[in-house]
């Protein structure tokens, strides 16, 4: 995990408060608080941002680049919750706000610019600037659906319908990550996943 330099800070925070402006426009002292308790951060392609058994300490917003949330059970599986790419939030929101061991690990499938806030400073900008806590009620609420709509499918839909999912939600990630990655989002093995790309194609084809 790398700091970027200083100087180009304010640069790196420009998606960041675009971002924000859609959601509720900010006035000048507001985004002097982003700049403020918002740091940025390099992480090269396979570096940690979380580790299970840590406490999730950070709320990461990507600049640029590919975070994922995943668990490793029993047997090695991998099992992905969710890609974070740019003008995307990732965290394990659980640990980060009830201050306790997570159980998941966060790495980067890229090189990643990722812009962080620690608990207790966006606590302190809760207070300081109450319009943050209507932003993140706003992004977490919309977090939750889609979350929910996540659980939904893995109960009810079949492999085939999920992997349409996906190309529908993450149309850009499908030549950033390998087959292998997809798998593990959709609970299938690749080989699965090699057998419905093929099924999907050859009707394309028709």
């Amino acid at each position: 995990m790398s700091p970027i330099d200083n100087t180009t800070k304010t640069a790196t925070s420009q998606p960041l408060l675009d971002h924000f402006n859609k959601l509720i426009p900010l006035n000048q002292s507001e985004r002097e608080l982003v700049n403020a308790k918002f740091h940025p951060h390099l992480f090269l392609k396979k570096q940690f941002a979380l580790q299970h058994g840590d406490v999730c300490q950070y709320f990461d917003f990507i600049v640029r680049g590919c975070l994922r949330l995943y668990k490793v059970d029993e047997k090695g599986v991998y099992h992905i919750l969710q890609f974070a790419t740019e003008n995307h939030w990732i965290s394990d929101l659980s640990s980060f706000h009830k201050r306790t061991k997570s159980g998941f690990d966060i790495d980067a499938l890229e090189d990643t610019v990722v812009l962080r806030i620690t608990y207790h400073d966006l606590i302190d900008l809760y207070v300081k600037a109450p319009k943050f806590d209507r932003i993140f009620r706003v992004l977490l609420e919309n977090h939750f659906m889609q979350q929910q709509d996540r659980i939904g499918q893995l109960f009810s839909s079949t492999a085939e319908e999920r992997y349409q999912s996906f190309l529908e939600t993450y149309p850009h990630l499908l030549n950033r990550l390998s087959q292998v990655q997809i798998a593990a989002y959709l609970g299938v093995t690749p080989e699965f996943l090699s057998r419905i790309r093929g099924r999907i194609a050859k009707n394309d084809s028709r």
